[in-house]
């Protein structure tokens, strides 16, 4: 029987399998730009928020599903035998939602990001320098 995995776990997951993914030189830049893709990120969702006149949210939405269920029996001769049955399951399910903006305050949050990201760019490009450096490619 599969379980399928929690989309909470697999966000957990996610990062430590992509970790291992790349060249040294790869793994070294990620490492080192966090801070920088983060606010690239934020900064991409703020102008696009600004653009659309609205910001998307999501929340989680938990429903009944029936489905087929397997319960395991003892059979006579001792061995296992499954039986399947018609049941009743909880189903999580990620629901968007259009919020409302405030647009001065999100100009204001876009430009305070603007002014991070020019800030934390020079150091960006030390870090990539340095990985570069170290860990040449071939």
């Amino acid at each position: 029987m599969t379980r399928r995995l929690r989309p909470a776990m697999a966000a957990l997951i996610l990062p430590l399998i992509l970790a291992a993914c790349g060249t040294p030189q790869e793994r070294c830049i990620r490492n080192n730009t966090g801070e920088y893709r983060s606010l690239q990120a934020l900064l991409t969702e703020t102008e696009a928020n600004l653009a659309r006149g609205y910001a998307w949210r999501e929340r989680n939405v938990v429903r009944s599903e029936f489905t087929t269920c397997r319960r395991p029996i003892r059979a006579e001769d001792g061995g296992i035998v499954y039986a399947e049955y018609g049941c009743w399951r909880d189903v999580t399910d990620v629901e968007r939602y259009r919020v409302p903006i405030d647009p001065a305050s999100e100009t204001r949050k876009r430009d305070n990001l603007a002014a991070k990201l020019k800030a934390e760019a020079p150091r960006a490009r030390l870090a990539v320098d340095q990985c570069k450096a170290a860990y040449p490619e071939a």
